[in-house]
Formats: C-alpha cells, sequence, structure tokens
C-alpha cells in the first residue's frame, strides 16, 4: 500500500462559480479535508489566486484544467506550474503531449485523463471509438505510464483492470463517486469503498458533498468508507 495519509486521499471538487464561494467551502471543510481540486469553472474567477490561497492554509491543490494542446504549448503551461505548489495536474492528449508535459513537470504529478466519467459506451461509440471503455481506458494509461505521467484519472470501474495490467506504481485517481444511487451527468460511476477496492488512491467527490444536508457528516461518512476500502 502507498504511504498516502488517509486525509489526503478524499479531494473535495470545487467545481464553483466563485472563488468567495470556493473559500467559504475551504474554510468550512478544511479540518476535515486537505486536498481541493480546481478545475475550469473556478479557475475561469480566481486563478492563480485561489490556488495560493489555499496552499498558503497548508493545503494541497490539485489543478483539473486538463490541458489539450500543441506539445509545446503544452510543455510551457505546465513549467508555468512548477514553482506554484501545486500537486496535481492534468493532461488530456496525445503522446507528444504527455510527454511534454512528464518532462517538464518538476515536482507536479501529471495525471493523463483516461475517458471522462460523463462517456458511457455509446458516448464513445458516437465519438469514433470502436473499443470498450475498459480496452480505450487501458490502452491510455499504458501511453500515459510510457511517457513518464505519474499517474491516470480513471473510474473506479476500470481501476481492477488497470491494476492487473499494469501494477501498483502509479496513481489512479477516481471522480464520478457517488454514494447513492446516481441521477446526474456522471455515468461510470462507484461508491468510495468499491474505489479503494478496487485499486483507486485518490477519489474526487464534489456534489455529494455540495448538495448534503449535513456536509461534514458526508465527509466523515466518506472517510469511513475510504478506510474500509482500503482493509
Amino acid at each position: 500500500m502507498k504511504s498516502i495519509p488517509l486525509e489526503d486521499r478524499l479531494i473535495f471538487a470545487l467545481d464553483i462559480d466563485s472563488q468567495q464561494e470556493a473559500k467559504k467551502w475551504v474554510n468550512r471543510l478544511k479540518n476535515q479535508i486537505k486536498f481541493y481540486k480546481i478545475g475550469l469553472q473556478l479557475f475561469l474567477d480566481g486563478g492563480f489566486d485561489i490556488v495560493e490561497w489555499i496552499i498558503n492554509r497548508d493545503l494541497k491543490v490539485f489543478l483539473d484544467l486538463k490541458f489539450f494542446d500543441v506539445p509545446e504549448t503544452v510543455k510551457n503551461a505546465v513549467r508555468q506550474l512548477r514553482d506554484k505548489g501545486v500537486s496535481f495536474a492534468t493532461v488530456h492528449g496525445n503522446d507528444r503531449m504527455l510527454k511534454a508535459a512528464a518532462e517538464h513537470k518538476g515536482s507536479v504529478k501529471i495525471l493523463a485523463v483516461t475517458a471522462l466519467t460523463s462517456l458511457d459506451q455509446g458516448d464513445l461509440e458516437d465519438l469514433g471509438f470502436s473499443c470498450s471503455v475498459e480496452e480505450l481506458v487501458l490502452s491510455r494509461a499504458r501511453r500515459a505510464l510510457q511517457h513518464g505521467c505519474d499517474g491516470v484519472i480513471s473510474s473506479g470501474l476500470e481501476a481492477p483492470r488497470l491494476r492487473a495490467e499494469l501494477g501498483d506504481r502509479f496513481l489512479i485517481v477516481s471522480p464520478g463517486i457517488r454514494p447513492v444511487q446516481n441521477v446526474d451527468d456522471q455515468k461510470r460511476t462507484v461508491d468510495a469503498r468499491q474505489a479503494f477496492k478496487n485499486g483507486a488512491d485518490y477519489i474526487v467527490v464534489g456534489r455529494p458533498i455540495q448538495k448534503s444536508e449535513n456536509p461534514e457528516k458526508t465527509v466523515a461518512e466518506l472517510f469511513k468508507n475510504i478506510q474500509e476500502g482500503l482493509e
């Protein structure tokens, strides 16, 4: 088992419109959650100000901007992160993009996006893929690791195959965690306990916490489920 503190294994997705609202959530949950994801929605409002604000509170940031551009631009974008204190960043591209990011990452861990958890088999067929979701995720993960990425973004559903085929020397970060029957746009979902039983190292949770009547209780339950999944 990797030496990852339990408190780091739950990443709260700050999929929120404003940095003011994001700060309220961080201040509310910082005694429980130590790792926060910033995606395009919040970054376009707060930029590096919100990134630095979180890091200055001895908390961790996963910057989920899914870099996808010509390799030179990806390289330069990743280099901009090296002195910002960011822990994780995502790349969603081909081999040359992944390699460019990995070669210039510094201390930032580069995670390759495999297949978005909002996509199912029908969606992939619409996009022109003839293979299964599992085969696509495995293929992209294998190539990402060959090019120096530290891990992948993958549904917990595909984690067992990734571990069986590629081993344990890389990170699996699993979004699409749903504690109950899912009714939103995430299609390939598992609960927290099962994600870790399947081989995930971290989970990303947003709406189930934000929409909870008692977010602190929901977070406590998630950590309990994480611990059970790791045992």
